[in-house]
């Protein structure tokens, strides 16, 4: 018989829905149940693409036993940790600081009133290298629970009390200037590895927005040593096993330093933050590799992850079925010599191998290789490799597809339209604009109140209950942005500037300037939950700086320019110091330093040839964080338009930046040069 979970909309928590746990969501309702009983609450946090929280659930929380003495002493309560980042990130802390590490599946003892007091991440259905079985942990805590309840309440006292004295120390509330960039860069430099590309050692994550720091550092200042650092490690990651060379698409991450073998599950939000890194490294270069990894990442999104109401659904699992009915890690895309030789025959199969790295012994797990691009161009022709690519990917469709996670969440969907309107502009690809602009339209449709308010996640076109947290507010208003610039539609600016509206009241500590993870008037959580650096995307804080920034470039409105360079004085303190987890926060910095410029383009009809040249050559300079307003003269649909009049009858393009304008241009080369950082 399911359980309360069979009511919910996340797909995590539905895939407990018939567990014999007699699982709750998150809610009041559980504690008090907790408080009824006299009983402890297992807090269990985890997300559908995570391998180990599919181990777990299948060793302890679908056997009868463990489930029975579960619901004898506990009241369990799920979380899926991409609906509720906010109760995901306190306990996490709690966690990281009691144990040093943190992970998902995150397993939380808390008292009755929601106080942690015993903690650990996966625990195993038998002991196991040093770690008691999941059996022993729910003893040991009932028994602590029952004869030794004073040392709880005190344990919990203390974690609560140490969580609330871990407020950020601000800084000095400046932004950062030349001198912590430039620290910022040797930081970086000094954790580069120089034979791989990337930083730091194994696991290697995708540093998406150090990579778009990089990028405008170098637009501003031509250090080629940026440039280097980010070209590198873009080419290595695209030629690893991490990037899909039949798909394409990114997973999670490599467990290798190589780039090797990835963690097959894929995410929107990396895929979204990487499309639109390559697109900016084939902005800065023209590298054809950029070129079409940027385009294949963008299509995957569209194909694989695009939901019927045309938002994007969160990730694809890292398991699928192998053929035998066991669910297996990277099953759906790897291949054995035999295999290739299934699809492809003898002679082509022997190509492919040396082409994709596929060999006898292996690069994976029972001899079945990931494939990459080794370098080796030039190896086959190009008609040869398309043709071996087709059919592979034809034969792998035809195996069980990894599962999907299907809710839309909002801010995830911000930074894909971000990264669609921005390909689709640069590569003449309507559709992929056309792609963002549907997203965009869902999110005001279904995640949008008459108040503005977002909602955190839908599913299958019905709006979760989870109130959007800060960064839902600043990524959807990035995506905003990017589609004002793109469409010269200035309803998407009118729509970035309501939801930065809640950023300023709701968010922000009007002393310090300082931002908050989740609104003033949310849910109160033992602890509220702020945190300014950057994980696996952008956190709150460093995006709705960028967000707020952009805003004021486009409407001149000095509380929004005064927000985002108060919140960048975390920059200015942790930049120098941890550069590589605070990258979207030195990427706003540069535009800050840089101006940001504002770019108005006029013509008679945004499809006119003339204005359609200018609009391009807008969106293509690389001057860090510049804003675009295209449209017709005395358009009020952006304030940039105001007072711009054709320049002897041509289309004509305003470049101001720091109250000082250039002379107006009829000339896209003049453009490209003003606007090359």
């Amino acid at each position: 018989m399911p359980n309360r979970l069979a009511h919910e909309t996340s797909p995590y928590l539905l895939q407990h829905a018939d567990n014999p746990v007699d699982w709750w969501p998150w809610s009041s309702e559980a504690f008090e149940e907790a408080r009824k009983r006299n009983v402890p609450v297992l807090l269990s946090v985890g997300y559908s693409s995570c391998h180990w929280c599919h181990v777990m659930a299948h060793e302890s929380f679908e056997d009868q036993q463990t489930a029975e003495y579960l619901n004898a002493h506990y009241v369990s309560v799920k979380v899926d940790r991409e609906e509720r980042p906010d109760v995901d990130a306190v306990y996490m802390e709690a966690v990281q600081a009691a144990t040093g590490q943190g992970g998902w599946p995150m397993t939380v003892f808390l008292t009755p009133d929601a106080e942690p007091f015993y903690f650990g991440t996966y625990f195993p259905p038998a002991p196991r290298q040093g770690m008691p079985s999941f059996r022993q942990v729910l003893q040991g805590v009932h028994q602590a629970w029952d004869e030794r309840r004073d040392e709880v309440a005190e344990v919990a006292g203390k974690i609560v009390r140490d969580l609330a004295g871990r407020e950020i120390s601000y800084g000095d509330a400046q932004t950062p200037g030349e001198e912590e960039l430039a620290q910022a860069l040797l930081g970086l430099t000094r954790e580069y590895d120089p034979q791989r590309g990337g930083f730091g050692g194994a696991p290697k994550f995708p540093p998406s927005m150090v990579l778009e720091f990089l990028l405008r550092h170098h637009a501003r200042t031509g250090a080629e040593g940026a440039l280097q650092m980010a070209q590198d490690t873009c080419e290595r990651m695209a030629r690893g096993g991490m990037y899909d060379q039949l798909g394409g698409g990114f997973a999670r991450y490599s467990v290798d330093r190589d780039w090797v073998v990835p963690h097959f599950e894929k995410m929107l939000y990396d895929n979204a933050l990487l499309c639109r890194v390559y697109a900016h490294l084939w902005r800065s270069t023209g590298s054809e590799l950029a070129r079409r990894v940027a385009l294949e990442t963008a299509d995957f999104m569209v194909r694989e992850l695009r939901t019927n109401e045309g938002g994007f659904a969160s990730a694809l699992d890292a398991d699928s079925d192998d053929g035998t009915g066991r669910h297996v890690e990277g099953a759906y895309y790897v291949w054995t010599p035999e295999q290739l030789r299934e699809v492809l025959g003898e002679q082509d199969a022997g190509l492919a191998a040396r082409h994709f790295g596929v060999t006898e012994e292996g690069t994976f797990e029972e001899g079945a290789s990931v494939l990459q691009l080794p370098v080796r161009d030039g190896l086959l022709d190009a008609e040869k490799v398309a043709s071996i690519r087709q059919r592979l990917l034809a034969a792998r469709s035809e195996r069980p597809a990894p599962g999907r996670d299907d809710k839309v969440v909002a801010a995830w969907n911000g930074l894909a339209i971000a990264a669609l309107a921005e390909t689709g502009a640069y590569f003449d690809r309507p559709d992929l604009v056309e792609a963002a602009v549907a997203a965009a339209d869902l999110l005001v449709r279904l995640h949008l109140d008459e108040q503005a308010r977002l909602t955190r996640t839908s599913k299958d076109g019905h709006a979760g209950a989870n109130a959007g947290v800060l960064e839902d507010y600043a990524d959807v208003a990035e995506g905003f942005l990017a589609l004002a610039s793109v469409t010269g539609e200035g309803v998407w600016l009118e729509f970035a500037g309501f939801l930065l509206d809640h950023v300023l009241a709701r968010f922000t500590d009007p002393e310090s300037g300082s931002l908050y993870d989740t609104a003033a008037d949310a849910e109160r959580l033992i602890r509220r939950p702020q945190d300014p650096t950057d994980n696996a995307a952008p956190s709150g804080w460093t995006a709705a700086a960028n967000a707020l920034l952009s805003y004021a470039a486009h409407t001149g409105s000095e509380p929004h320019r005064t927000a985002a360079e108060r919140a960048l004085g975390v920059v200015k303190a942790l930049g120098p110091r941890v550069p590589r987890f605070i990258g979207w926060g030195l990427a706003a910095a540069e535009a800050v330093l840089d101006g940001p410029r504002e770019v108005a383009v006029v013509g008679p009809a945004l499809d006119d040839e003339g204005t359609r040249a200018l609009h391009r050559t807008a969106l293509l300079g690389t001057a860090p964080g510049a804003v675009v307003a295209a449209g017709v003269p005395g358009s009020e649909e952006f304030p940039l338009l105001a007072d711009r009049p054709l320049v002897g009858g041509e289309p004509a393009a305003y470049v101001c930046r720091n109250f000082t304008c250039d002379a107006p241009t009829t000339e896209p080369d003049r453009l490209r040069t003003v606007l090359s950082g």
